[in-house]
């Protein structure tokens, strides 16, 4: 982006069934049944997200059942996360619910090591994940390569 201040807005009353990706910042009000990609987050106190999220900065006030992938992550006191939390950042205000491991990225970065090839399954039969978060594969020609974090 070219230094513009672009965001889209999911409304309380859309049910969006299936991945967002977008380059801009997100607001969500409503319901997602899938993956969020995006550069901002702000989740609004009535909205579920049922699905992993990647962003590089996130604010969540309602309902997240996935993985939580962000540089800078707020918790909102009105929050309910189960899953778990990769962060740079973290504040949770009070009264914020959690149900997941927490691992901050510096951790996650010393663990990772390269995948075998995708075309060979994994000899311990774990899945390779991307991003920490299994099953959410960056598409693209700059994705990354596919990483296992099993120690």
């Amino acid at each position: 982006m070219s230094g513009s201040s672009t965001f889209s807005v999911i409304g309380t009353d859309v049910v969006i069934a299936g991945n967002i990706t977008a380059e801009v910042d997100l607001h969500v009000d409503g319901r997602v049944e899938g993956d969020i990609k995006c550069a901002a987050l702000v989740q609004g106190k009535s909205s579920e997200v049922h699905g992993a999220i990647i962003a590089q900065s996130a604010r969540l006030a309602g309902t997240v059942k996935g993985s939580i992938d962000a540089h800078d992550l707020v918790i909102e006191a009105s929050a309910h996360v189960t899953g778990d939390i990769a962060y740079e950042t973290l504040s949770i205000e009070q009264g914020g619910h959690v149900d997941g491991q927490f691992r901050h990225k510096s951790k996650i970065a010393q663990t990772v090591r390269p995948a075998q090839p995708a075309s060979a399954p994994a000899s311990n039969g774990t899945k390779p994940v991307q991003d920490g978060i299994p099953g959410f594969l960056k598409e693209g020609p700059n994705a990354p390569r596919k990483v296992d974090l099993t120690p």
